[in-house]
């Protein structure tokens, strides 16, 4: 008989995959890989989101990661920034590849076809020459604005741009020329997309992997056969599959107060089984003022109000009444947050 995970405990194997249930003491490109990477439109986020999971983590540790290579941003799923590991870039970028094209030709054709966007790329690739470039300067070789010129070449976000000391990401390279020559094949990149999603947010439906790594369901359940599984079933009835030997803990597992960064993947709609984020919450949280979502804060694994970093302090504004003790212990978190801040 397939056992049925209540919504509870597929919160608490979200957190403990998501290193919220515990601070983990890991390299920062193998945290990367467990949580399927970190979305990183806005540089302090990615940070905030590592504080977060990392015992002990500081903010030079990123910044030196990024300019060693060891961490990459890039557009990937969904065609937005994350921020992954310099072994996944790759995989992830290629696993989407075909997937993202057709569907930019699909929904852009009428402006560019194929022949003009090759022509971009060719105009492009000889501007950089081995080096980087400003958004302003791709701009000026294309002519245009760089979203609108359909590029099909990997671009990369690089440093001093797109990290705490200097937040806009107005510097480029070409991915090759940055990570190393592509070296991985499509169903490769699409096999561990998916195990890392699993890795990252699982017990999960396969439709909710599909629309976390911009795959359609059809491509993502072929990927599911060709891996070990074990299958659950949620309330609802639907079929729920993982990887084997990954965390399931108990529903009674105790969940610490933890602060989230905008744009942190938990709170997506493919994460909506778990209710970290409760439905009453959601326009609160998303709308159409914040379509980038606001930070927030997590009490017994589910998001419990907002928090904001002003004149050296981080204030919350909690949704209901909170205990003195879950009180006390976000103001603790709080301070540590300020500090991390300043």
């Amino acid at each position: 008989m397939t056992r049925t995970l209540s919504e509870r405990e597929l919160n608490r194997a979200l957190l403990a995959r998501q290193m919220l249930l515990e601070r983990v003491k890991t390299p920062l490109p193998r945290a990367l890989e467990r949580m399927a990477g970190l979305q990183a439109q806005y540089a302090p986020s990615m940070y905030i989101g590592l504080w977060s999971r990392l015992e002990g983590f500081e903010r030079d540790e990123l910044t030196r990661a990024l300019e060693r290579r060891s961490a990459i941003q890039g557009s990937m799923m969904r065609a937005t920034i994350h921020l992954v590991s310099k072994r996944d870039y790759w995989p992830f970028v290629v696993g989407i590849r075909q997937a993202q094209r057709t569907w930019w030709l699909r929904t852009h054709g009428r402006d560019l076809d194929a022949k003009t966007i090759a022509a971009n790329d060719r105009k492009v690739r000889r501007a950089f020459d081995g080096g980087t470039l400003t958004r302003a300067e791709l701009e000026a070789v294309l002519g245009t604005r760089l979203g609108l010129a359909g590029l099909f070449l990997d671009l990369v976000r690089v440093p001093p741009s797109g990290t705490w000391e200097r937040r806009r990401a107005d510097f480029y390279a070409l991915a090759e020329d940055w990570v190393g020559p592509a070296s991985a094949t499509e169903n490769a990149g699409i096999e561990l997309l998916v195990r890392r999603y699993l890795q990252g947010f699982g017990p999960a439906r396969p439709a909710e992997i599909a629309d976390w790594a911009s795959l359609d369901v059809k491509t993502t359940r072929e990927a599911l056969e060709r891996l070990e599984l074990r299958r659950f079933r949620d309330e609802q009835g639907k079929e729920l599959v993982d990887l084997p030997r990954l965390p399931l803990p108990d529903e009674d597992t105790l969940a610490p107060v933890r602060f989230l960064p905008v744009w942190d993947a938990t709170l997506l709609v493919h994460a909506r089984r778990t209710q970290i984020l409760p439905e009453r919450h959601r326009p609160r949280i998303f709308n159409v003022r914040t379509p980038h979502s606001v930070n927030t804060f997590l009490v017994d694994g589910q998001v419990a109000g907002t928090w904001r970093y002003e004149k050296g302090r981080v204030r919350i504004e909690p949704f209901g009444r909170l205990s003195k003790s879950v009180r006390a212990e976000l103001n603790d978190e709080a301070e540590r947050l300020a500090a991390f801040h300043a």
